[in-house]
């Protein structure tokens, strides 16, 4: 079978310190909790991260998705430097856990390689 669809495009929020970094292709892994409606994203597929409340919007594609019980688990896998090389990683572990609660790291981590596409 040949592929001739239109790769899948999925919008997500992201916070202005990472927006940025992505968008300069210094961050390679996005960092999400399993949430049900991500449990598909695959290779190929392409993430317009949008800063919530602007029209300003950046394109990645997925290269991998890697799932992980904790986000420490995913930072040590991964390595701290492709999640946010602008911060260490006790740091961007506080940070994770202040945007997900435990309850929601419960439901697992996905580390979420990404490309910038050109804009």
């Amino acid at each position: 079978m040949t592929e001739t669809a239109a790769a899948r495009v999925r919008e997500l929020n992201l916070y202005r310190r990472y927006f940025d970094l992505v968008a300069a292709g210094r961050k390679t892994i996005e960092v999400r909790v399993k949430y049900p409606h991500l449990e598909d994203l695959a290779a190929g597929d392409v993430i317009r991260f949008r800063i919530k409340g602007t029209d300003e919007t950046c394109d990645v594609r997925v290269k991998r998705v890697a799932e992980y019980a904790t986000f420490e688990e995913l930072l040590d896998g991964e390595g701290p430097a492709n999640v946010n090389p602008a911060s260490g990683r006790e740091q961007q572990l506080a940070n994770i856990r202040e945007i997900y609660s435990a309850e929601k790291e419960a439901l697992g981590a996905l580390a979420i390689e990404i490309e910038l596409l050109p804009q």
